[in-house]
């Protein structure tokens, strides 16, 4: 009787890593087992990692490369260049195997190794096909199995989903409807009888986004006298047609047929530059979408920290998944400590004491941590405030500090708001301090974070608890990673961490730490 996949990835994997000499992660073979055990049993399963996808990435690449069907790995393009070109077959040449492995948007028929894709492509098709399904369910089930036989990934593949943390914004992106500017052109090409309405609808839509006062998100809720002139433009041109076939093929037909679903964000993205918006329709919630996405095959789903608890309840509602295999490896004390400066007084952030605090703490903190000798990130939202402390930090350290850019020789002080220091940290070395001006909490001002929060209000569900800290602390936890690589120290400077019931739960999320809330220039000579 063959051995079990379990026992063979565990022997493989435990001789690579010795080969190697990598015991940077402790978790490696209880990982790669639990992977091969979910790939046998075609079973779901979560695991929060507690680390970065380069260094816990072997654990499922190796069960997938020695599992003998076919495997869709879903990950996050930054990472499938260097899997593909250099992880995996090192890897393979190890393991002795030689699976066909492909990026593509789609399983080829007859294909029998691993697949790599990327979230968008993998949930575009899965919702889409699921949406497609649920609309046609009772008017054409012929269709319906046509759209499963065309599926880009057809079901019971089992799936391993890499970067899970992101996964309620990636689904919220592709159940999106969006408007672009060049529709309009088309529908008054489709119906030109129509001209003159569709002009009038247009005009009056752009005076109504353009008069209002901008904002520094780009975007604004569609109120209720911008929704109806869009719902009667939809209605008078899709009464010329009695099948309404034409119309709902449109971009404005789709648009229309999904902003009049309940729970529907309806938002226009406006470029004030351009001079030209956008309509949108985002879902406030995935999970009844995802909820039948999961029921089409096995999924390992796998990320960084998905939730604070083993249990991952608030996420598992979030995303639609019910009951199934839950793991939360611990970080390792040693290797991710970081050392965090939280001081006790400072005023909060919504003060007017707040911002010379602040200046006069991220000077201190420079100073004494002898800014030309590392990296150092200072993380500030706030546009108007990141601008001015930007300005502020160059005039006493000059070109020194530069302000969400990226050069081949990045400057050693760098501002940033958190989607830059999201989407680009990995273009820059690893800090030697990061301070944290405020919490990642999201904005009531952001007119999207709004309309989710009203969501969550009509539905009675607590909005902070379940949307905007959960939020806050992927945000916190994704954006630390970086300072644990050489247990860099994090100044958090939002002294609500000290003051507010939901302080104790931003500290594990920082967890391991050493605290001090002093500054302490031997602090700084222990790290150089």
């Amino acid at each position: 009787m063959p051995p079990l996949i379990e026992s063979q990835v565990h022997t493989s994997l435990r001789a690579y890593l010795r080969q190697q000499g990598d015991y940077s992660w402790h978790h490696h073979l209880t990982m790669a087992r639990l992977v091969a055990r979910a790939l046998r049993l075609g079973r779901s399963a979560l695991m929060q990692t507690s680390t970065s996808t380069p260094v816990y990435a072997l654990s499922y690449l190796t069960p997938a490369l020695l599992w003998q069907g076919v495997v869709v790995l879903v990950i996050p393009p930054l990472w499938q260049e260097p899997w593909v070109e250099k992880l995996i077959p090192q890897l393979q040449a190890a393991l002795g195997t030689n699976r066909e492995v492909v990026v593509s948007d789609r399983v080829p028929s007859d294909f029998t190794g691993v697949l790599i894709t990327s979230p968008q492509n993998w949930l575009s098709d899965r919702l889409n096909r699921v949406t497609n399904i649920i609309t046609n369910s009772d008017a054409n089930p012929e269709a319906n199995l046509e759209a499963n036989l065309e599926a880009k990934f057809p079901p019971g593949i089992p799936t391993l989903i890499d970067g899970a943390d992101d996964l309620e914004p990636w689904a919220r992106e592709c159940l999106t409807q969006t408007m672009l500017p060049g529709a309009w052109d088309q529908l008054t090409a489709r119906y030109p009888q129509q001209r003159e309405i569709i002009r009038d609808v247009k005009i009056k839509l752009t005076k109504s986004f353009f008069d209002r006062p901008p904002n520094p998100y780009g975007c604004c809720l569609l109120d209720t006298s911008e929704q109806e002139l869009i719902h009667n433009l939809g209605s008078k041109l899709a009464d010329n047609f009695a099948d309404n076939f034409e119309f709902l093929a449109s971009n404005l037909g789709q648009f229309s047929q999904q902003s009049g679903q309940q729970g529907q964000i309806l938002w226009a993205g406006v470029d004030r530059q351009q001079g030209y918006f956008t309509l949108h329709s985002t879902p406030a919630e995935v999970a009844t979408s995802l909820s039948k996405v999961w029921q089409q095959q096995p999924v390992v789903f796998m990320g960084r920290a998905m939730d604070l608890e083993v249990e991952a309840t608030a996420y598992r509602q979030n995303v639609g998944l019910g009951g199934l295999t839950c793991l939360k490896f611990p970080p390792d004390i040693h290797t991710d400590l970081i050392q965090l400066y939280l001081p006790d007084r400072l005023p909060l952030p919504n003060t007017p004491q707040f911002q010379a605090a602040l200046e006069q703490q991220v000077m201190d903190l420079l100073t004494i941590s002898r800014s030309d000798t590392g990296f150092i990130v200072i993380l500030i939202e706030d546009s108007p405030l990141k601008q001015q402390m930007a300005a502020v930090m160059a005039g006493e350290f000059g070109s020194r500090v530069q302000m969400e850019m990226i050069t081949p020789n990045p400057a050693p002080i760098l501002v940033t708001g958190w989607q830059f220091w999201r989407e680009f940290h990995h273009q820059f070395p690893s800090p030697k301090l990061l301070i944290i001006a405020t919490l990642p909490i999201p904005s009531l001002e952001n007119p999207l974070v709004a309309g989710q929060v009203a969501y969550y209000k009509q539905q009675r569900l607590d909005w902070f608890r379940l949307y905007l800290l959960p939020t806050a602390l992927r945000e916190l936890q994704s954006a630390i990673a970086p300072a644990r690589r050489h247990q860099g120290v994090v100044a958090m400077l939002d002294s609500r961490v000290n003051h507010r019931s939901y302080g104790q739960q931003v500290l594990a999320a920082l967890s391991p730490f050493a605290k001090i809330n002093y500054l302490d220039p031997r602090l700084w000579e222990l790290l150089s």
